[in-house]
């Protein structure tokens, strides 16, 4: 059975992707937590083409992703649960905390570093956050973050089923936190205990960067508390926060050719004042 999910594994998460789209975007469409500004037609079709211009090239670039580098260092005998006698389901489930403990740093070393910024602010730059916010990422981002989770995977040794978990637990939590859904407060209370929500995200995608600069998590709600990072609510309340970057606020900024040139353009301030802004 595990073989035969391991050898469909695009399969399995294109499939698990596309159920967890879909019922996030009609839950957002059915109890939507802020007004929308701009029409869905724009914004999702180039978000979305976006994705499917980075799944092409991860394809196309890296002839073994995650799960792939998974098999390859445990035929090979590489890392450390290759190498130590651990229980299988310990094995699976140290992977899927331990890489989220990656992808929680690796997060917040794209917003420290100037050049990995430039790439990030693809992300923020969204004018809105909802479900296809959490696919808006710069094709170099995704190269640099499947370089870095292929690392993490090779000296883990990690599991091949504890890294597809991952892998379709990390996109499904990442389409969750961006929906622009309302969830009772009480919910919203008892999920942030464990996991990061909607309106615990929706805060790193403010525009004041005191609040970009927090609840880097996507997955765990643990990582921000433990580190110092966690922020419960932003200063203006959800619905009088203004979401985005000071940069590329124009509408046609959602188009996807633009999308892709974000990184070396600075069309309204110079660097040194996108800098300074990003530190106040």
């Amino acid at each position: 059975m595990l073989a035969s999910i391991l050898a469909h594994e695009p399969l399995v998460r294109m499939g698990s992707f596309a159920l967890v789209l879909a019922l996030c975007a009609i839950a957002e469409i059915l109890w939507p937590r802020r007004r929308r500004a701009f029409p869905r037609l724009v914004r999702w079709t180039n978000n979305l083409a976006l994705v499917a211009l980075d799944t092409a090239l991860l394809r196309l670039v890296f002839p073994l992703l995650a799960v792939g580098a998974a098999v390859a260092a445990q035929e090979q005998g590489f890392g450390l649960f290759n190498a130590v006698v651990v229980p299988e389901w310990l094995a699976v489930v140290a992977t899927i905390v331990v890489l989220d403990l990656v992808i929680y740093f690796q997060h917040r070393l794209f917003h420290a570093l100037p050049l990995l910024w430039r790439v990030h602010r693809v992300h923020h730059a969204d004018l809105e956050c909802d479900v296809t916010t959490g696919l808006r990422f710069h094709p170099i981002e995704i190269a640099l973050s499947m370089l870095l989770k292929i690392a993490a995977v090779t000296a883990l040794g990690a599991p091949p089923l504890g890294v597809l978990l991952f892998e379709i637990i990390l996109n499904a939590s990442a389409l969750f936190s961006h929906s622009n859904l309302h969830l009772p407060r009480s919910v919203d209370r008892l999920l942030r205990v464990l996991v990061v929500t909607p309106d615990m995200h929706r805060i790193h995608h403010s525009i004041r960067p005191v609040e970009t600069d927090s609840n880097f998590g996507f997955n765990l709600s643990l990582w921000d508390r433990l580190f110092g990072t966690y922020r419960a609510e932003p200063a203006l309340g959800h619905d009088g926060m203004t979401l985005g970057i000071e940069l590329f606020r124009e509408a046609r900024e959602l188009w996807l050719d633009r999308l892709l040139t974000q990184p070396f353009r600075n069309p309204k301030r110079s660097a040194a004042v996108d800098s300074k802004a990003r530190s106040s």
